[in-house]
C-alpha cells in the first residue's frame, strides 16, 4: 500500500539540489537516502515531512498520515527542558495529561537510564539528545518514520541498540534513513535512493549491494554516452562527404541528404546524457613525507590514566612501524582518546613515556576538529599556514568541497562536513609520515570516507586511528589493538570486538 507518492519533485537553492525525483513509499519500505554533504538529504526529508516547500513537483500523502521526523539537532529553546519533558511535550496536551505512561514505555524501549531522563537536554551528550529526538518522534505512534543521521554521536553500543530497536518496529512501518554509516545502512534498509541533482537512482537493495548496482549503471551510462557521440560523429563524417559530392555534382538530393544526416547527428547529441560525475563535493588526497625510522612510535609498558590519575590500562610493549594502520578498539570510557592524547603530547615534545622517532612528521585530527580555529577563514587556515599562494589555496579549498562563497567566511560558519574536509586538506598539506586520527570520519559523507580510506591505503600511510565506523575500521586497518580488561592486546581482526559491541546493544 502506497503511503506517500513523490512526483517530479525538485528543489533549487541557488543551484539545483535535486530535480525530477519520483518515488513511492509503501508499507514495509526501509529506504536508505544517500548523497554527498549539502546535496539535499535533509531538505528532501523536510519536503516529505511537510516542513519544507519544494520548488517543483508534488507529494501526495495518504489521508490522515502521521509522520515522525527525527531531525539532526534539538532546537535551542528546547535544550532547557529535561529529556522526559521534551518527549512528553511531543504528545497532544489532552493525551499528555492521561497517557504520560507512553513516554515511560518508549524511553524504556530505548534503554534511557532513569537518571538521564530528568537531566536538562543541554547537559546531555549529542548522542542522548539524538535519542530524545527519536523518542519524541516515536511516542506519537507515527505511520512513517524519517531519521536524519540517527547514528551521529552514537558509540557502537548505542548503534547496535538502535539497529535492534528498528528491527523490532512493526514490519509494515516504513522508515527513511539518511546516514553516512555504511554498515548501519546495510543492517537496517532494503531499498536505497541515491539522491542527485539529475537522475537520482533507486535500487531495491541495501547500501553495499545498491552501490555496486549504481556503479554498474553509471558505467553503462558512460558506454552509452560514448556510443551515442560516436554515432553522431560517424553521421557528421558521412554528411561531410556527401556535401562535397553534392556540391561538386550539383545534386540537390545529396544536399538534402546531407542536411538529414546532420539533423540526425544533432538529435543524437542533444539526447545523449553524460555519465554522472559527483566529485564536486571534494576529493581528499593525502601525501606523506619519508622516514627511514623502523619504529615511529614505541610504547614500553606505558600506563594510561584518567585525567585525575586513575589507571585505565597498560600497553605492554608495542611499536608502530612504517605502513602500520592500527585501529584502537575499546568500549566508551576505556581510554582510547587518552592514549591518543598521550601520543599527541609526546609528538609535541612534552616529557612522556611514549617514545617518538626524531624523523616523525605527524598529522593530528581529533573528534572536535580542535586543530581548526573557528575564528579563522578557510583561506587563512590554508594560505596562512602553507606556502601555496592565494590562487592555489582557493583551488585546493574548492577541491576539498569548500566553495568559493565559503572560503572567506569564518570556519565557525561551515557545516560539519565542510569542517571535516578542511581538516583533511590541512592534514594533506602538512605532508606527515604518521597520522594520529580520533574519529576522522565524523561528519564525512560516504564519498569522503571512501576517499580517505583509499588514500591512507594507496600511500602506505602509517597511522593510529579511533573510529566507531565499522566499514572504515574493516577497510582501513591492518593491525588492531584492543583495550581489554585493563590491558592493550593485539588481535588479528576487529570482528570479535565489533560483534561484542553490537550484541551489547
Amino acid at each position: 500500500m502506497t503511503l506517500i507518492h513523490i512526483n517530479a519533485l525538485g528543489v533549487t537553492l541557488g543551484d539545483p539540489l535535486f530535480t525530477d525525483l519520483t518515488l513511492t513509499l509503501s508499507k514495509g519500505d526501509r529506504i536508505g537516502l544517500v548523497a554527498a554533504n549539502g546535496r539535499g538529504k535533509s531538505t528532501l526529508m523536510g519536503c516529505i515531512a511537510g516542513t519544507f516547500e519544494p520548488t517543483k513537483g508534488e507529494i501526495t500523502r495518504a489521508r490522515g498520515l502521521r509522520i515522525g521526523h527525527v531531525a539532526q539537532h534539538v532546537a535551542g529553546e528546547q535544550l532547557q527542558q529535561t529529556l522526559y519533558e521534551f518527549v512528553l511535550a511531543a504528545l497532544p496536551p489532552e493525551q499528555a495529561d492521561f497517557e504520560g505512561w507512553c513516554v515511560d514505555v518508549v524511553l524504556g524501549d530505548l534503554q534511557v537510564p532513569y537518571e538521564l531522563q530528568h537531566k536538562l537536554l543541554s547537559e546531555l551528550s549529542g548522542g542522548w539528545q539524538r535519542t530524545a529526538l527519536l523518542a519524541a518522534a516515536w511516542v506519537v505512534e507515527p505511520d512513517v518514520l524519517l531519521l536524519d543521521e540517527p547514528t551521529n554521536h552514537l558509540d557502537l553500543h548505542r548503534i547496535g541498540l538502535l539497529q535492534d530497536w528498528l528491527a523490532a518496529l512493526p514490519r509494515d512501518t516504513p522508515v527513511v534513513i539518511t546516514s553516512h554509516d555504511r554498515a548501519f545502512l546495510d543492517a537496517t534498509t532494503n531499498r536505497t535512493l541515491f539522491l542527485r541533482a539529475e537522475r537520482s537512482r533507486v535500487f531495491q537493495l541495501p547500501f553495499s549491494k545498491a552501490r555496486i548496482a549504481l556503479d554498474e549503471a553509471d558505467e553503462a551510462d558512460e558506454r552509452r554516452f560514448a556510443n551515442d557521440l560516436n554515432k553522431a560523429s560517424q553521421l557528421r563524417k558521412q554528411a561531410a562527404k556527401l556535401k562535397n559530392i553534392g556540391i561538386n555534382s550539383g545534386s540537390d538530393l545529396l544536399i538534402t541528404k546531407t542536411k538529414q544526416l546532420n539533423d540526425r547527428a544533432a538529435k543524437i547529441e542533444a539526447a545523449a546524457k553524460p555519465a554522472h560525475q559527483d566529485r564536486s563535493a571534494g576529493d581528499i588526497r593525502l601525501t606523506n613525507s619519508g622516514t627511514h625510522a623502523k619504529s615511529l612510535i614505541t610504547l614500553d609498558d606505558v600506563e594510561v590514566t584518567t585525567p585525575d590519575g586513575r589507571t585505565l590500562y597498560t600497553t605492554g610493549k608495542k611499536w608502530i612501524s612504517q605502513g602500520d594502520r592500527i585501529v584502537l578498539l575499546g568500549t566508551n570510557g576505556t581510554g582510547k582518546t587518552q592514549l591518543v592524547k598521550m601520543i599527541h603530547q609526546a609528538l609535541l615534545g612534552a616529557q612522556s613515556p611514549v617514545k617518538c622517532a626524531p624523523s616523525v612528521v605527524y598529522g593530528y585530527s581529533d573528534q572536535q576538529l580542535s586543530q581548526l580555529n573557528d575564528a579563522d577563514t578557510p583561506m587563512l587556515a590554508v594560505a596562512g599556514q602553507f606556502d601555496v599562494g592565494d590562487q592555489r589555496a582557493r583551488g585546493l579549498l574548492a577541491g576539498a568541497g569548500v566553495n568559493i562563497q565559503m572560503q572567506d567566511t569564518k570556519i565557525a560558519g561551515l557545516s560539519g562536513g565542510q569542517k571535516a574536509r578542511l581538516a583533511m586538506l590541512i592534514l594533506r598539506l602538512q605532508q606527515p609520515n604518521f597520522y594520529l586520527l580520533d574519529e576522522p570520519t565524523n561528519h564525512l559523507d560516504i564519498e569522503g570516507q571512501e576517499a580517505l580510506e583509499a588514500e591512507l591505503i594507496a600511500h602506505g600511510a602509517s597511522c593510529l586511528l579511533v573510529s566507531h565506523d565499522r566499514s572504515f575500521i574493516r577497510n582501513t586497518g591492518n593491525r588492531f589493538w584492543w583495550i581489554d580488561r585493563k590491558r592493550l592486546v593485539e588481535v588479528d581482526d576487529p570482528e570479535a570486538f565489533l560483534a561484542d559491541e553490537i550484541a551489547m546493544g
